[in-house]
């Protein structure tokens, strides 16, 4: 197992710098709990090393989260390693293993979002609200080229926001404008090894290949430095439209809580187009229960249909249905694009479909899913068909039904249940998308 040894001559991070840069991105606890991605490289043990510092000093604790993604062979040897040079500093540690069949293409890419999902998993289910990421300057500069290189637009070219509202927690990144030298600076002064990751020298991957240009462009005067000034301004222009977008969005959208929206066409069609492809863009990722909004070019296309003869017989676009009735669009989740069923874990709060949040009963019966009604609404009785024809036709395939083995047992959306015992002790669920309408706005560092 390789680790990294040899000296740097940069500053080490000090734990007043660190202090300063994540009070920034509170508030926090009385006595602050904070989770922290630690893969056992050289950054995320530094930021493990810090933050304990940090939340220590105020009474509180984090714990270190490790993904064994199961790549490579010696990846449970490191997290394992890992555990072991933490609980001898006295931090509590934690693996994470991605299980299941893993694609074969665009790996890196899938093994981000199961990381993601694992880490903000762990946090909702031990009360943690805050998870700590080692991202830092390097990183966000890396990041940059690439989008540049994808065509990204302005959001993508602003670079990492040092804040991610997700469902089950908040994402920071207080290391974006601090170098990686002097993470590992940090680590030396510490006496603390460090795993080197082959994958980082790999040149099959974008970021290795981009790592290694910068040199070149560094000598024609784009230095961090200067790079860094300019993601800065970059961040402050997103800033100003995040503003202005959520204003559009206030006075044009009307969220339902069954988990779809009403747009005002004429709204859309009267803001700049800088704002309108915005809102756009925030209805369909909130609807469609996503990260991301669609790209940049299928939301133009959208948006000319809209300012020209319209959406016709509808679209789909981001997981969701788009459907022009009078003044309104109607956006509702595309029902061949919505999740499996999930089976519910008794005690356990789960995520389903990118946009509910299902808080399991500790008294729910075993065997007992989540997924779209479908065609079982036909099998709703007078009264719940009633409730049913108040919403929109293409609403109602998509609306969450719990289903046990003696089959359709509960639509919350419909206030159905058919027994009065299930609506107490199967689960309570809320529309709490990946991605809220009115996220908190891009944070510059």
């Amino acid at each position: 197992m390789p680790y990294a040894d040899g000296s740097t001559n940069a500053t080490a991070l000090s734990d007043e710098e660190f202090a300063a840069r994540l009070d920034r991105l509170g508030p926090f606890e009385r006595a602050p709990r904070l989770a922290v991605a630690v893969s056992g490289g050289a950054d995320s043990l530094a930021l493990a090393l810090v933050a304990d510092s940090w939340a220590r000093r105020r009474g509180g604790t984090i714990a270190a989260l490790t993904v064994d993604h199961g790549l490579r062979p010696e990846s449970a040897a490191e997290a394992r390693q890992v555990g072991d040079w933490l609980s001898a500093r006295g931090i509590p540690h934690q693996t994470l293993v991605w299980e299941g069949p893993h694609p074969r293409s665009d790996i890196q890419a899938a093994a981000r979002a199961a990381r993601y999902r694992l880490l903000e998993a762990w946090c909702a289910e031990h009360g943690y609200l805050h998870l700590l990421t080692a991202h830092h300057r390097e990183d966000r500069a890396e990041t940059f080229w690439l989008r540049l290189a994808r065509g990204s637009g302005l959001d993508g070219l602003a670079g990492i926001s040092a804040v991610s509202e997700r469902s089950q927690c908040r994402v920071l990144r207080p290391l974006l404008d601090v170098a990686p030298e002097r993470l590992r600076a940090r680590l030396q002064r510490e006496g603390q090894a460090w795993i080197e990751d082959p994958s980082n020298r790999n040149p099959e991957f974008g970021r290795v290949r981009v790592r290694d240009g910068r040199a070149l462009l560094a000598a024609e005067g784009l230095s961090a430095d200067r790079l860094e000034e300019t993601l800065r301004h970059l961040g402050r222009a997103r800033q100003a439209l995040e503003s202005a977008a959520v204003g559009l969005l206030a006075r044009a959208v009307a969220v339902h809580p069954a988990g779809f929206a009403w747009v005002d066409a004429e709204a859309i069609r009267s803001a700049e187009p800088e704002l309108a492809l915005r809102a756009l863009a925030a209805v369909l990722a909130t609807v469609g229960g996503t990260d991301f909004p669609p790209r940049l070019e299928r939301l133009e296309r959208l948006y000319e249909a809209l300012c020209g003869n319209g959406l016709g017989r509808g679209r789909t676009l981001g997981r969701c249905h788009l459907v022009q009735t009078g003044v309104n669009i109607l956006v509702c989740r595309e029902p061949e694009a919505i999740e499996p069923p999930a089976v519910l874990q008794r005690g356990r709060t789960q995520i389903w479909d990118g946009r509910f949040r299902i808080d399991v009963a500790d008294t729910c019966p075993a065997g007992v899913t989540a997924g779209a009604l479908g065609q079982d609404r036909r099998e709703l009785p007078p009264e719940a068909q009633s409730r049913l024809r108040m919403l929109p036709g293409p609403v109602r395939p998509s609306l969450v039904a719990l289903r046990d083995g003696a089959g359709l047992a509960e639509v919350p959306a419909l206030a159905w249940a058919r027994a009065p015992a299930h609506s107490l002790g199967i689960a309570q669920i809320t529309f709490r998308p990946s991605r809220g309408l009115a996220p908190v706005g891009f944070t510059v560092v």
